[in-house]
């Protein structure tokens, strides 16, 4: 019994933790935030294309850096880490950027009248608990969700001002 006492304290503080971090995001990059929002919006299945093959080529890549680096000696292993924790570094980067507009986007869709800081916080407060389901929310909605911020950063990237 302690042990789900403590899950759920652990999920509860991971949670104040996320909308703290959504908060701040959101008050140090809002144009950044505001165009991945208007490409998880206008353009969610081509987001989720790009985001997949973009986030499982770069992982591979960092996953092959390291695992190279591990069977090699103390000096190499320090040259091949760099790269691998750079693209690791890059990854959680839009990764968080993607899942700060996805946040929004749940905010602004269940409490369309309230302030914007309220619907981050409510936004991420039902992604986060979403994603704590067993299964659907571990597999489906967390790999889902990551996917669509990841491609829609990097499509944010791309696309010209209008």
């Amino acid at each position: 019994m302690s042990d789900i006492v403590r899950l759920i304290l652990i999920i509860i503080l991971l949670t104040i933790g996320l909308v703290a971090y959504f908060l701040v995001a959101n008050a140090l990059f809002p144009q950044r935030i505001a165009k991945t929002k208007a490409m998880i919006q206008s353009m969610s299945a081509r987001s989720f294309g790009v985001g997949l093959v973009n986030f499982v080529f770069f992982a591979v890549i960092a996953i092959v850096l390291l695992a190279v680096a591990e069977n090699t000696g103390a000096f190499l292993e320090r040259i091949l880490n760099i790269p691998a924790i750079i693209i690791l570094a890059f990854l959680a980067i839009v990764l968080s950027f993607g899942l700060t507009g996805m946040s929004n986007l749940i905010g602004e869709r269940i409490l369309p009248d309230v302030s914007a800081w309220k619907q981050t916080l409510w936004g991420t407060v039902c992604l986060s608990l979403a994603c704590a389901l067993p299964f659907v929310g571990w597999f489906l909605l967390l790999p889902y969700a990551g996917f669509v911020g990841v491609g829609a950063v990097i499509l944010g990237f791309f696309q010209r001002e209008k």
